[in-house]
């Protein structure tokens, strides 16, 4: 008999730390973004956007979580595979979804397990995907 062991959910505490970290991170690199966070199921746990952030940034940064959980992977890790050629250079355009594939989307896993998705959107994709990663590290 197989045994699985039970993970917790992201919460709605885990989700205002990894937005809390995020924007930390962005803030020391002085850059204004906005931050989202889903759960397992695409839904919004969490949400917020700089002042001074270009208003763009709320729908990028919800596409880029939403890419990250519905593919498993970092969105930065995407890019090339639907470049023309790519592997999956149609998936953008074959979908009725809100795909985004420019980094600054990461997975949550906890236990080993999918749990949700960061996206971070404002900075350049490289800034982004390293305030998403950093939230993710930062999460305990």
């Amino acid at each position: 008999m197989s045994t699985t062991t039970a993970v917790a959910p992201l919460t709605t505490a885990d989700a205002e730390a990894l937005v809390t970290a995020a924007h930390q991170a962005a803030e020391a690199a002085g850059v204004t973004v906005s931050v989202t966070v889903l759960d397992a199921g695409g839904h919004l746990l969490a949400f917020r956007r700089d002042d001074c952030a270009v208003l763009i940034s709320g729908e990028t940064s919800t596409r880029k979580a939403y890419t990250a959980l519905q593919l498993d992977a970092p969105t930065a890790d995407l890019v090339e595979v639907v470049q023309p050629g790519g592997l999956f250079h149609t998936l953008p355009t074959a979908l009725d979804r809100p795909l985004l594939f420019i980094a600054g989307g990461v997975p949550v896993r906890r236990g080993g397990r999918l749990i949700g998705a960061v996206g971070v959107g404002g900075g350049a994709p490289e800034q982004d995907h390293s305030f998403a990663t950093a939230a993710v590290e930062a999460l305990v």
